[in-house]
């Protein structure tokens, strides 16, 4: 509900200006819905419902609308979900994600964080409705210009 609140706050004076950047930080799940996760990919789809239409509501102005969707990520508690997941519980972590982050996508924070900023610049923010996901511990973009796509929220 904090990106509802602060879009009611901020946009009505991006509009104004006829300038500014929201980007919403989503998940992949909220496209791809992983059956232990329906709750949590329910919140991520309605994030990206929301971006939708804000990014619709300011087609044609200098305002972007952009959603970020990271993958899993490498970050603190991981441990117990690998585990939960494994096929072996008490084979070592590393093997277990190794095992698990094979497929998964996986990057870590820190780089996850370090790209979402590059979408407030104006060159490359000036794309709106767009879904970035992460792919490999690197991330790309899927640009598709003119098209209200899965967006910020």
């Amino acid at each position: 509900m904090s990106g509802v609140r602060l879009s009611r706050t901020y946009l009505p004076g991006m509009l104004e200006r006829n300038w500014g950047r929201i980007i919403s930080i989503s998940s992949a799940s909220g496209l791809a819905i992983p059956q232990d996760m329906i709750h949590y990919a329910t919140t991520k789809t309605a994030q990206l419902s929301i971006a939708r239409g804000l990014a619709q509501l300011t087609r044609g102005t200098n305002v972007t609308v952009n959603s970020v969707l990271p993958g899993p990520t490498r970050s603190e508690g991981i441990e117990t979900f690998l585990r939960s997941q494994a096929s072996e519980p008490s084979a070592p972590i590393k093997q277990i994600e190794a095992e698990f982050f094979a497929t998964a996508r996986s990057a870590s924070i820190l780089q996850k964080t370090a790209f979402s900023p590059s979408l407030c610049l104006r060159p490359k923010g000036a794309v709106t409705g767009q879904t970035h996901r992460h792919q490999k511990l690197i991330e790309t973009s899927t640009p598709r210009p003119g098209l209200c796509r899965h967006s910020f929220w």
